[in-house]
């Protein structure tokens, strides 16, 4: 199924249905992100019943792709990727850190409702790495930022320094790292062709996402 069919169905249907959903590839699922981030870069979003997109799915959802990302306000992620209501599944803690629980949401969205992608979105100013480069500790905040310690200290040994923005990458990336090594389920749901890992980031500046 081409992507342009996907959106003619969804225009016509409103909401994915499980033999769209099946119908996707993982590859395909990266694209309609990349193209919906297109659509609200350029104002040309999809126009949606959201009231009809409520009913249409409360007695199910299948969402193509699951995006992890920052709790931060500034990052609506439906909105930056054009998507409507049942298309993707968000997970959002602050600095868009692995740990046993959003692993386990992951697990879920690809193992048991059937996703297809998996995107780490990080993004530019973000308050919990910059807190993590500066040395935070406060609450349990202090935990949740010991999770970015690994791309401070991968950063810093690539180029001497530790620059917020670089962190910010690396962050995604030691993301998917733990994803891949902590989750035999979605390791194998990859190895097989499944499912796509990928990582980018959203700018707060202008709303673009660069996709690493």
């Amino acid at each position: 199924m081409s992507i342009s069919n996907i959106y003619e169905k969804v225009k016509i249907m409103s909401t994915i249905t499980k033999e769209m959903q099946e119908g996707i590839s993982p590859d395909q699922a990266i694209e309609m992100l990349k193209e919906g981030n297109q659509r609200f870069l350029n104002k040309n979003q999809i126009s949606r019943d959201l009231n009809s997109q409520v009913k249409e799915t409360s007695g199910g959802q299948n969402p193509y792709a699951v995006v992890l990302s920052c709790i931060d306000s500034r990052v609506p992620v439906e909105l930056a990727f054009d998507q409507g209501i049942g298309d993707v599944f968000s997970a959002r803690v602050a600095g868009n850190i692995v740990n046993e629980d959003v692993l386990g949401s992951i697990e879920y969205a690809c193992g048991v409702a059937g996703s297809k992608a998996i995107l780490v979105l990080g993004h530019t100013k973000c308050g919990a790495v910059t807190a993590a480069c500066q040395g935070v500790e406060l609450g349990n905040i202090t935990a949740l930022l010991s999770k970015v310690k690994p791309a401070i200290a991968d950063v810093e040994n690539r180029i001497g320094s530790i620059e917020v923005e670089e962190v910010t990458k690396a962050n995604v990336h030691q993301s998917i790292k733990e994803i891949r090594a902590k989750s035999a389920l979605l390791n194998d749901l990859e190895a097989e062709g499944k499912i796509k890992i990928v990582g980018a980031i959203y700018h707060v500046e202008n709303g673009n996402v660069t996709f690493l």
